[in-house]
């Protein structure tokens, strides 16, 4: 597959987008998320709509007073625009401000990750693996400092994590991603149930 400048245009768009983000609680520059799920998309045999998709997985949700679904529809077609909206995990019409919360949020999107498309599953299943790596890596160099950054606690992420990889196995997704996700979050769960989760 050769890449067409539709992508070129979508990663400056998610550069622009995200360039003075970060990390939460970190100085690391968000793009590197972004690309990081876009390069797993791409060695998972993703196409170039999964890819660019990949690439603003997060623009409406982190920044919908910059981006609308529409400007992404004309843009880049609807396709796209269907699997960023899928891998999004705020109300649809969300303009901004103080997000519903997170339980909800997280609730309602595991409702319908498992029946959307087989190109949003692939593009969100790689937006989960590189959170979880990253968040393993966190945890093996600084403890249980690494959970006071997030709005959910260990026990929460953790079943957030276990319930999309059952509901993506049940769902019948059976790919590399999905089970490295799977190994990956079964390290976590070990590692957030020990003695240094508590201190």
């Amino acid at each position: 597959m050769i890449l067409t400048p539709r992508f070129d245009e979508a990663l400056t768009l998610a550069v622009r987008l995200h360039r003075n983000d970060v990390r939460k609680g970190k100085s690391t520059p968000y793009v590197a998320h972004i690309l990081g799920v876009c390069s797993l998309v791409l060695q998972d045999g993703g196409d170039e709509d999964q890819a660019i998709a990949a690439l603003l997985h997060d623009a409406l949700e982190d920044h919908p007073e910059e981006i609308r679904p529409e400007q992404i529809s004309e843009q880049f077609g609807e396709t796209v625009l269907a699997m960023v909206q899928d891998c999004t995990d705020t109300p649809a019409g969300f303009g901004g401000g103080e997000k519903p919360p997170w339980r909800a949020r997280k609730e309602q999107y595991l409702a319908h990750i498992r029946h959307a498309s087989p190109g949003s599953r692939r593009v969100s299943t790689a937006d989960k693996l590189y959170n979880a790596r990253e968040l393993l890596s966190d945890l093996r160099r600084e403890g249980a400092r690494t959970s006071a950054r997030f709005n959910a606690g260990p026990k929460d992420q953790i079943w957030f994590y276990q319930t999309f990889v059952d509901e993506m196995l049940s769902g019948g997704e059976s790919g590399t991603l999905i089970l490295e996700l799977k190994g990956v979050v079964a390290e976590l769960s070990t590692l957030m149930a020990g003695p240094a989760s508590h201190t």
